[in-house]
């Protein structure tokens, strides 16, 4: 802050001269202060008791007769009259009667008394002049805080008149501004937020003590120091969308208006940052925007955009439970703005009624997030379908949760099934083997008679063939085998006995014991028809 102002002019000195010249003229009579327009009496003298002939003149480069006691001698002007039959009575004071003025009484002997007349005129307008940013419409004046304000103050008075500002900050009582420093003018270099307040120009007559004074209002003023913030909102009855838009930190508050994007549709005349949208009024990815204006220009507009969107869905499609047990079921909503309300349902008993809270049905919901988990499962009344619905007023999503509940298995039984499973297979696994190549199982044993080593050596019907030069009795041997083999298989295709094997692999127990039967019964079969024919002609 600087502060600067003007030392009384030198015309006022030079005034005060003259009026002490005046006094000391006037010998030992007072001088009479009066103000324009007034009325005013000089008195002759301080004598009481009866008086003589009075005459009264005014002193210019010679004596002008005004008025006397002689009735024949009637006065100079209306105005003028006598009171007391010695003191002159002037009404409606001007500029032009100051000045000095001589009363002369005729008694035994003539005396004459002087009297002095000063004319006051003043202050009766202060002209004040602040360089402030603006004006608001009641008159009162604002700056941008940081800004330079240069205050002046001028007034009309005879004399010129001492010109004093005064301060008063809101709640706060007025004080001389300057350390009670006389000025007509000075600046603010910086003004600040503790400097708003009234300003009191106070000019005063020192002739007649007569004051004036004008007080103006200076506000100052600020944007926000940040950028808005806009968000949107449900209403209580879910029917409605109201869009929320805040820019706090500046003074006064700013204007905000909501609009379309894109486009730039005002949504409405509010400028309070809040404005409802019917559900028509609704799509997917729309954007708003809120745009931030203040009393200070367009350097401090600011804005934000926010889209609206619909909820999405992400949830496991299959869940399972044993009976008497418990599960949950998640629910992640995703992309919703505003956010969404998650509603589960069954959707085969009751489809379009929430589930509600109980002992068994506990549902949580953290933030997007819910689940809901069922206790003591019962395939009666929990398997089925469930849905998670996910709604807000841009629009409704919904997803299907398969619960499946199954009955609990016993250790034991999958440990006994899983090895007697085993162990049949093995059993088909080498009756197969035996009747596809029986030459593998005798040659094995031969060779295990022969060599006690751990190497097995197999001999297939091509190396039988090598050796026929070296034993013809084994030759003959193989031969029938070789047409064993060949009926076993024609018997193996006219019987049939794949079903069994698939029933081995596809895990059915009851067609894997019937097909195992009927395999009992073929090899039977063919032992017998295998006898029958070495019992036949060779």
């Amino acid at each position: 802050m600087a502060a600067g102002g003007r030392a009384p002019e030198p015309r006022i000195l030079l005034w005060l001269g003259v009026l002490l010249a005046r006094w000391v003229a006037a010998e030992s009579e007072a001088a009479v202060v009066g103000e324009v327009f007034d009325n005013v009496t000089l008195h002759c003298g301080n004598i009481s008791g009866s008086r003589g002939l009075v005459t009264w003149y005014r002193e210019d480069s010679e004596p002008v007769f005004l008025l006397s006691s002689n009735s024949s001698l009637p006065p100079a002007e209306p105005r003028f009259s006598l009171v007391n039959a010695s003191s002159l009575h002037i009404e409606g004071l001007s500029l032009q009667d100051e000045g000095n003025y001589t009363c002369w009484e005729v008694l035994k002997e003539t005396q004459w008394f002087r009297a002095c007349l000063l004319v006051a005129s003043g202050p009766y307008q202060n002209e004040v002049n602040i360089s402030a940013t603006g004006k608001l419409p009641n008159g009162t004046l604002y700056a941008a805080r940081g800004a330079q304000v240069d205050f002046s103050c001028s007034s009309s008075s005879r004399p010129p008149p001492m010109v004093e500002w005064w301060f008063r900050a809101p709640d706060a009582r007025m004080e001389p501004f300057g350390n009670n420093l006389t000025a007509s003018s000075f600046a603010l270099l910086q003004v600040s937020q503790n400097l708003q307040g009234n300003y009191t120009c106070v000019a005063m007559n020192m002739l007649s003590s007569r004051r004036h004074e004008v007080t103006t209002e200076l506000l100052v003023y600020y944007p926000p120091p940040s950028t808005p913030q806009c968000w949107a909102e449900t209403s209580l009855g879910s029917t409605t969308l109201q869009l929320i838009c805040r820019w706090d930190g500046g003074y006064p508050e700013p204007h905000l208006l909501w609009m379309e994007e894109p486009g730039g549709v005002a949504l409405g005349k509010s400028t309070l940052g809040v404005e409802s949208l019917k559900r028509f009024q609704l799509s997917n990815g729309k954007k708003f925007k809120c745009l931030g204006s203040h009393i200070l220009g367009p350097k401090s507009e600011a804005s934000c955009v926010l889209q609206i969107r619909s909820p999405s869905l992400l949830s496991d499609p299959m869940k399972t439970c044993l009976v008497g047990g418990n599960v949950t079921l998640t629910c992640q909503v995703s992309d919703a703005y505003p956010s969404a309300k998650i509603l589960w349902l069954r959707n085969l008993t009751q489809p379009k009624v929430a589930i509600e809270p109980s002992d068994h049905y506990i549902i949580s919901q953290h933030g997007q997030s819910s689940t809901l988990t069922i206790r003591n499962c019962s395939q009666h009344l929990d398997g089925g379908y469930y849905v998670c619905r996910a709604e807000n007023l841009v629009g409704i999503r919904e997803v299907d949760i398969w619960l499946i509940v199954k009955e609990p298995l016993s250790i034991g039984g999958v440990v006994g099934t899983s090895v007697s499973l085993l162990l049949l297979a093995l059993g088909i696994i080498s009756v197969l083997v035996f009747y596809h190549n029986p030459v593998f199982c005798w040659k094995g044993r031969n060779l295990r008679e022969e060599d006690n080593g751990d190497v097995m050596v197999l001999v297939d019907s091509e190396e039988e063939e090598e050796d026929e030069k070296e034993d013809a009795a084994v030759e003959n041997r193989e031969e029938e085998e070789e047409h064993k083999r060949v009926a076993l298989r024609k018997e193996m295709g006219r019987h049939g006995h794949i079903h069994q094997v698939t029933a081995l692999v596809n895990g059915n127990l009851e067609q894997m014991g019937n097909g195992f039967q009927t395999l009992e019964d073929d090899i039977r079969e063919l032992q017998s028809d295998i006898v029958q024919e070495e019992d036949g002609p060779v």
